[in-house]
């Protein structure tokens, strides 16, 4: 079935979808159409499955205004221009970040903040055998977890990040893995957002970069607009 019913493309905006999987269509009407199985409960089955989209449509709802008053509280708080300045970096990423941090400018450092989350290092030894590098992974885990995944949309866009994960995967010297070099972007974006909110001053990608260096007590040198 290469052209899909009428009516299965009408409900695509209903669920916020915009493109059909026509492998996914054509199986589900082969096995509507199929003789095999239990006939007496496909209704119930059909049941389940609008019940399962029901639920579905709700949490969605339910995500979305959580979404709308966390970036609300960041246009409060005149944080919406400066963290989003970090290239890469969304309203909605930063807030849940900023969710579990709190006010930024309770942390001394960014250091400080990194910490708080669990992503700086620790050296595991014992007496007779030297441990691996590892991050602490000794704070806040739904820190750790917003920041990470902040980092997955932010590779995309932040070539500082991309930069940043292209040397420590392919540095001759202690070479990370993908995984780790993550890690370590993490922390970098953490650090980064604790300058923008601090200094209130926008994010620079050459300071980030290491191209310009930084002055003491100032992150990025570009005011936020």
């Amino acid at each position: 079935m290469r052209s899909s019913p009428p009516r299965v493309r009408r409900e695509l905006p209903r669920w916020g979808g915009s493109k059909l999987r026509y492998r996914i269509v054509q199986g589900l009407w082969e096995a509507l159409a199929g003789t095999g199985g239990v006939a007496s409960e496909r209704r119930g089955a059909l049941e389940r499955v609008r019940l399962l989209l029901g639920d579905w449509m709700s949490l969605r709802a339910r995500l979305a205004d959580a979404e709308e008053r966390m970036t609300g509280m960041l246009d409060e708080l005149g944080l919406t221009a400066l963290v989003t300045s970090i290239d890469g970096l969304s309203a909605t990423g930063a807030a849940v970040i900023l969710a579990e941090t709190g006010d930024l400018t309770r942390f001394h450092s960014a250091r400080a903040v990194v910490k708080h989350a669990g992503l700086n290092p620790a050296e595991n030894t014992s007496a007779t055998i030297a441990g691996r590098t590892r991050i602490a992974r000794r704070g806040r885990p739904r820190l750790r977890a917003a920041a990470w995944r902040a980092v997955w949309g932010g590779m995309r866009h932040n070539q500082v990040l991309q930069g940043k994960h292209a040397h420590l995967t392919g540095r001759d010297s202690g070479r990370l893995n993908d995984g780790q070099a993550r890690t370590a972007c993490a922390a970098a974006l953490l650090r980064w957002l604790h300058a923008v909110v601090t200094t209130r001053r926008a994010w620079d990608p050459r300071i980030a970069s290491g191209a310009v260096p930084s002055r003491a007590g100032t992150a990025p040198a570009r005011q936020a607009a």
